[in-house]
């Protein structure tokens, strides 16, 4: 898996995966206990909120960021936006307010929408060899399981010797590294296309992730890993401050158990993916969230919550990792920006229901109900994914294009007649109508 990061322009950008995520976490515990500190008991409902506002910013902006970021340099873009997410997380210490916290949270995700699915779609170009990607792909999701693992154990450390607003200045400073070392490397270029005005191109890759099965069922799978997600992220600060009474280091203590146990699956995925397609493993994830949110309610202790969000982590890097594989197989080159801002918007529109859900339905009718309710999204999701996600949904397709002239860029690569992956695409919504 290390060996991709002999490729230098990978490795910088990898590094700068890392410590933005650094940051990042540090500044998600931080969250949680400003939220604690602003509402007391009701701060998964604050909190809850909050998260759905990013969710929000995400949804509305990430498919417009991705129509304007064809005309515009990636690596200037990607450094702009690490510049203004450092400049809103160092104004987040001095928060007095719960609507300051929104405000905030807004700006600081518009950044994000814009930077997430940029930087996502750079790799794929970056490494170009199947093998190569796959392995950024559980490499990538190996460094969210180790900044979910490291960073609240990181931030429980210093909170021995600093307040929590102070692990705000770590986000400031994973934002601002991870800006110089996107300033040290050439990216590729994004290709450039022809597909009509600003419209066109804000919702073309939502028209074409709709339009393919096995993206359906990618969405419906999205809706349950939100579920579980929303669950450990809204209401860890509740479970550990409001029922059991115990502290802030045991907040990041759950929050930890999470994270390693989706660096368990990242790093047993590599190999089991050189050997199998993309769905078993997804939903074998999604069926690990699902049970994991039914026995919820039968947690009665720290030591028995961290048990638990450590099967739900492993069920969600379980059904996350293989992801961006299956947007790679789904669309050309010139398609893959717009197809990757299309999953970022549809997931985190998952996110926008499920983070105010865990938030006021935990406040209203306790972390039980709570539970269940997300148990049996979960189980909806998985539901739907097995319909819309047939199994031979990824196999190879033979066919020809009779309405392309014999001189078509497309059949001088391959040929008249030819096989490959079902995609859906300006050139082949005939490939589609057959599934």
């Amino acid at each position: 898996m290390l060996t991709i990061l002999a490729n230098r322009t990978y490795r910088h950008l990898f590094a700068a995966q890392v410590i933005a995520l650094v940051g990042t976490g540090l500044a998600t515990v931080a969250l949680g206990l400003l939220a604690w500190q602003i509402a007391g008991d009701e701060a998964g409902r604050v909190l809850g909120t909050a998260l759905a506002i990013k969710m929000m910013a995400y949804v509305v902006l990430a498919p417009i960021a991705s129509a304007f970021a064809t005309t515009v340099p990636r690596r200037m873009m990607l450094v702009a936006l690490d510049l203004m997410r450092a400049a809103v997380a160092l104004a987040l210490p001095f928060v007095s307010e719960v609507w300051h916290v929104y405000f905030l949270i807004f700006l600081l995700q518009a950044a994000s929408a814009g930077f997430t699915p940029t930087f996502q779609a750079t790799i794929p170009d970056v490494l170009p060899n199947e093998a190569d990607y796959t392995r950024a792909l559980s490499l990538s999701r190996l460094a969210y399981d180790l900044e979910s693992l490291l960073s609240p154990m990181l931030a429980a450390a210093l909170l021995t010797i600093v307040t929590f607003q102070d692990l705000f200045v770590g986000t400031v400073i994973g934002f601002l590294v991870s800006a110089l070392l996107v300033m040290t490397v050439a990216l590729p270029a994004p290709k450039l296309t022809a597909v009509g005005g600003i419209w066109n191109r804000t919702t073309r890759g939502i028209r074409l992730y709709l339009a393919t099965p096995r993206l359906r069922g990618l969405l419906t799978l999205n809706l349950s890993v939100a579920a579980a997600g929303a669950m450990v992220i809204v209401n860890t600060v509740v479970f550990v401050k409001g029922r059991f009474g115990l502290g802030e280091t045991e907040v990041a203590l759950a929050l930890a158990a999470f994270g390693g146990g989706s660096m368990v699956a990242a790093l047993l995925l590599p190999r089991l993916l050189d050997s199998l397609a993309d769905r078993p493993p997804m939903l074998a994830g999604v069926m690990i969230l699902t049970v994991g949110l039914a026995i919820g309610p039968f947690v009665g202790s720290l030591v028995e919550l961290m048990a638990l969000w450590l099967m739900i982590g492993f069920g969600y890097s379980l059904t996350q990792t293989p992801t961006g594989r299956l947007l790679r197989k789904s669309a050309n080159a010139e398609a893959r920006p717009a197809l990757f801002a299309a999953q970022f918007a549809l997931s985190h529109a998952c996110w926008l229901v499920t983070y105010p859900l865990a938030g006021l339905v935990g406040a209203r009718f306790g972390l039980e109900t709570t539970f269940l309710v997300l148990a049996a999204l979960a189980a909806t999701g998985l539901f739907l994914a097995i319909r819309f996600w047939p199994d031979d949904a990824l196999s190879m397709v033979s066919h020809s294009h009779d309405d392309l002239p014999s001189d078509h860029p497309h059949l001088r690569e391959h040929g008249p007649n030819h096989c490959h992956e079902m995609i859906y695409d300006d050139l082949h919504r005939h490939m589609n109508s057959r599934r």
